[in-house]
């Protein structure tokens, strides 16, 4: 616990004092708020970390979160059952992701380079295609999935938890999460004990893209119409809550209970001031 012992300290901290300073944060509505308002950006932050922890890093997020909101409102449109499009839209999601994992992974390109040149050629090509026009006109099962509004939002924030839970034991228990670390730590080594890093690191932007895909969706069905700038200072808040929570931006070091304070920490700020 001592990467992840500052930020619970700074968190246990900032809480305190707007307990002193403003009480009625810890109302119950607006903690709902809080925790909604941050479902999708823990989920991006969840999949942010597997890439740091292999030592790369992801620019492109909030470019593949507006095309995948925008890509869930189309869909939406044109009639693909609400059953079926958060499946639709994690799959375009993993697929941006694999594109990045290709060219990073298999061509040997630098991260940085590849992705800050995808959120410019994704965030254009959006710009281009909508015009900038906002999807309106939304069929009326697209709001909150079709459910209640307090269901949905309990729907929301419990899969934003679940995913974390779930990735959080696998990176502990399975060989893929292993595979994770090893790679982030020296991907030379990694090679000579029969992990390639080449799978490891297009997994790992794989199941980011996927992520992004699902908070998109996630975000995108709050609304009753999806802008074609969603997403903006999306990659900024999810590098930043991973790097707070204690992983290290060289790789193979750091926990998702860490990135959890950080998306806590960072999220709370905003709202107590």
């Amino acid at each position: 616990l001592k990467r992840e012992l500052p930020p619970a300290a700074a968190l246990a901290g900032l809480l305190l004092t707007v307990a002193i300073a403003a009480p009625s944060f810890f109302a119950a509505g607006n903690l709902h708020d809080v925790a909604l308002n941050h479902a999708a950006p823990l989920l991006v932050a969840v999949g942010m970390t597997l890439v740091i922890l292999v030592g790369e890093i992801d620019i492109s997020v909030a470019s593949q979160f507006a095309v995948c909101s925008v890509a869930a409102g189309m869909l939406a449109k044109s009639g693909v059952p609400m059953a079926l499009l958060p499946l639709a839209i994690v799959a375009l999601g993993a697929a941006l992701g694999a594109l990045n994992g290709v060219l990073v992974g298999v061509l040997r390109l630098p991260s940085i380079i590849v992705t800050l040149a995808m959120f410019v050629t994704w965030r254009d090509a959006l710009r281009w295609a909508t015009e900038g026009a906002w999807v309106q006109d939304l069929p009326r099962d697209f709001q909150w999935l079709g459910l209640a509004p307090a269901a949905a939002q309990t729907v929301i924030v419990g899969v934003a938890f679940a995913v974390l839970a779930l990735f959080a034991w696998g990176l502990r228990s399975l060989g893929a999460g292993r595979a994770l670390y090893t790679v982030g730590s020296d991907a030379e080594a990694a090679r000579l004990a029969g992990i390639e890093p080449s799978h490891v690191l297009l997994g790992a932007f794989v199941v980011l893209g996927a992520l992004v895909g699902l908070a998109a969706t996630l975000n995108a069905v709050r609304f009753t119409s999806v802008p074609s700038n969603a997403g903006v200072g999306l990659e900024l808040k999810a590098i930043a809550a991973v790097v707070v929570g204690g992983t290290a931006i060289s790789g193979g070091r750091g926990r998702l209970l860490g990135t959890l304070f950080g998306v806590a920490l960072l999220g709370t700020i905003g709202t107590a001031l």
